[in-house]
């Protein structure tokens, strides 16, 4: 038996391709190819624009694949959503769809769009987001380049951002968030129902996950001694580190996985206690 995969093909492919690899799976594209090669038998890979992606899951022509929310709301697909997997092309937190218009526009608010023209790439999702504020407006569909479009062709916009930079660049003000979105991993709900199927995602999921959740940490050694232990515990942000008798005098090993972002504040409140051979080590994966 064999399950389908779908690649997203564009700006997640290499961000998606670089996860797999370090979840232990091999993917290899050849130029103009659009069946990648995996180091697994028991899988088929196809790339497929995320765009599309739910699409084809929801048809039955892939198992199952990985593309952003955003691209189930927009082809309202009625898909299995597996599980989130938060990164995207640069980064490795939500990104989102957001309302924007010039800088010196008078629409303030969504209300405000009442009869006017917005450009974007993803119609029904600013339709439906519309919707909910009672909002009525033509909602064109854009190829590209949607920024650089109001005010002269459109009063305003629906665009993806990552982190505001291109909007900013064109003299452009977000005025709401229409929606966060994150990639996830679905599946067919016949190939969901099928327990091969089921396990072998499960399992790639589990993989997936344990490199992105491993990400942001850094497991954390150092020897200390036993008098001193109590103060380094109320220091560590951790309900359980490893505490390990060394061989020789009244000391201990301590390990501990931490976020990065606070071994700046901690490592040194660490040394000033009497902690030594402050280490630390990189994490690949974490499973819970």
């Amino acid at each position: 038996m064999v399950l389908k995969l779908g690649i997203p093909k564009g700006s997640l492919q290499e961000a998606t391709i670089g996860i797999f690899k370090q979840a232990g799976y091999d993917i290899s594209v050849k130029s103009r190819n659009y069946y990648p090669s995996i180091d697994d038998d028991e899988i088929e890979c196809m790339l497929i624009r995320a765009q599309e992606m739910a699409r084809y899951v929801e048809g039955g022509q892939l198992d199952c694949g990985l593309t952003g929310l955003d691209w189930i709301k927009e082809n309202r697909a009625d898909v299995v959503d597996m599980s989130e997997l938060i990164y995207a092309k640069t980064s490795y937190k939500p990104i989102k769809w957001v309302l924007a218009v010039k800088e010196n526009s008078d629409i303030k608010s969504v209300k405000d769009l009442e009869g006017k023209t917005i450009a974007t790439e993803v119609v029904n999702l600013t339709k439906d987001y519309l919707a909910s504020y009672g909002v009525n407006a033509k909602v064109e569909f854009s190829w590209g380049t949607t920024e650089v479009k109001v005010p002269e062709l459109a009063d305003a916009i629906v665009e993806i951002t990552e982190t505001g930079s291109s909007i900013r660049a064109n003299n452009l003000k977000i005025i709401d968030t229409v929606l966060e979105t994150t990639t996830r991993f679905i599946a067919n709900k016949e190939a969901y129902k099928d327990p091969w199927k089921r396990k072998k995602m499960e399992n790639i999921i589990m993989m997936l996950r344990s490199v992105i959740d491993a990400i942001p940490k850094s497991c954390i050694m150092m020897n200390a001694p036993k008098d001193k232990l109590d103060d380094i515990l109320k220091i560590i942000p951790s309900s359980n580190p490893t505490i390990s008798q060394l061989a020789k005098g009244d000391w201990v090993d301590v390990m501990v996985v931490l976020d990065k972002k606070v071994l700046r504040e901690i490592l040194p409140k660490l040394k000033e206690i009497g902690a030594k051979s402050i280490a630390e080590i990189p994490i690949n994966k974490i499973i819970d």
